[in-house]
């Protein structure tokens, strides 16, 4: 019995379990990215609080891995305008960027959500919260319409190319399923 504890399989995949990565493809290919120069690297730590030796998750206070989008760029499968550029984006570890998704932040942040700053017990976050809202206040972000700017045609193909492919993936899956039962039942008769 001890050695089944130390045993686990693999979690099955299903084609259809990419729908949301297929969707964040679709919005984030026509996001715009705008790398910022040093002197706005320097500001942003500057209201967060932070130096080069201080450099840290803005949410927690981990090592930080990543910058995260601040504002999310998809909410709703459908883009929220918002681009990727300095004013959106924040120092975070991985735990807090994974847990966080397209949530609001500060919602995120004082909620019990797995792995949020609370539910893992960050005892400064009243004063982590504070550094963010100065952040947000300091620079309002870029906010695009996009069908605006390429046209209600355009933008309908594109919305209409990604409903095509989280079709394929629904039909994809179906087949999927019936393949699957089949060697399943080929193997059980062996």
């Amino acid at each position: 019995m001890k050695y089944l504890t130390l045993f686990r399989m693999p979690t099955p995949i299903k084609i259809t379990g990419r729908s949301s990565s297929i969707t964040n493809a679709f919005i984030n290919s026509i996001i715009p990215v705008v790398p910022p120069g040093e002197e706005e690297i320097k500001r942003a730590l500057e209201i967060l609080g932070m130096t080069p030796e201080t450099f840290q998750c803005a949410y927690c206070g981990g090592v930080a891995s990543e910058w995260d989008h601040l504002r999310p760029l998809v909410k709703d499968k459908k883009p929220t305008g918002y681009i990727s550029e300095i004013h959106n984006l924040v120092p975070s570890c991985g735990k807090c960027n994974q847990s966080k998704g397209n949530k609001e932040w500060k919602t995120w942040m004082l909620s019990t959500a797995k792995l949020s700053p609370t539910a893992r017990g960050i005892k400064d976050i009243q004063e982590r919260v504070k550094r963010l809202e100065a952040y947000e206040e300091s620079k309002a972000p870029t906010k695009i319409d996009f069908a605006a700017i390429v046209g209600q045609d355009v933008w309908a193909q594109h919305q209409e190319n990604l409903e095509r492919v989280q079709s394929l993936m629904r039909e994809a899956q179906e087949l999927a399923a019936k393949i699957n039962a089949e060697v399943a039942s080929a193997y059980k008769a062996l």
